[in-house]
């Protein structure tokens, strides 16, 4: 038992280890990348929709970045996970803001938590979801009154241009590769799908 352990915090160490190895030429391609994607959404939003003010410049977008340009190996900062986590979590926001009343500790915690459940379902679990879902519930006046328009603008908009500009700098380079086609997340669920197949 003493052998298990010892051997599973050695591969933790390396992992965690690994993971935290960024070449140089990384951080400039993730911060340009990053730059680009919000410098565009933020241009729009300043330019071509002042009345909607800081609406279409959602928080949540900021943490996608960091997945998207900073994570691209990782499972949930694919382009499936990216959109669709993003717009099932908008949907359920907006859902749960139009039929509950507006009592906060009821509203927020439900379109959190139910946000989750849907992208688990969807196999679009992206963790910026939550607070797309959290910023319909509690994003004020401006949000609410958008209604269901908010799935389609500011969040299915913000993220295809988040993934359009993803998909020219994350493969500019012949080390960068997005999105990733064999994801740890995907051979496991064929492994799980293979072993129920057996059984």
């Amino acid at each position: 038992m003493k052998k298990h352990i010892k051997r599973q915090l050695r591969v933790y160490r390396y992992v965690f280890y690994k993971e935290t190895l960024v070449d140089p030429q990384e951080h400039f391609w993730s911060f340009l990348g990053a730059f680009v994607g919000i410098f565009i959404i933020a241009f729009i939003q300043s330019f071509s929709l002042p009345q909607l003010e800081n609406v279409f410049l959602i928080g949540s977008f900021g943490a996608s970045s960091v997945l998207v340009y900073g994570a691209i190996q990782s499972p949930l900062a694919q382009p499936r996970n990216l959109i669709g986590g993003h717009v099932v979590s908008a949907i359920v926001g907006v859902t749960v803001g139009l039929l509950l009343p507006d009592i906060i500790w009821l509203t927020a915690p439900l379109a959190v938590a139910s946000s989750i459940v849907c992208m688990q379902v969807t196999r679009t679990l992206h963790p910026p979801g939550g607070a797309t879902a959290l910023i319909a519930v509690t994003g004020g006046t401006k949000i609410a009154s958008l209604g269901y328009w908010y799935v389609l603008s500011p969040v299915l908009s913000g993220t295809v241009i988040l993934l359009l500009v993803a998909l020219l700098f994350n493969n500019i380079t012949p080390k960068r590769h997005y999105p990733v086609k064999s994801s740890r997340l995907r051979r496991s669920r064929r492994r799980q799908l293979k072993l129920k197949r057996r059984i």
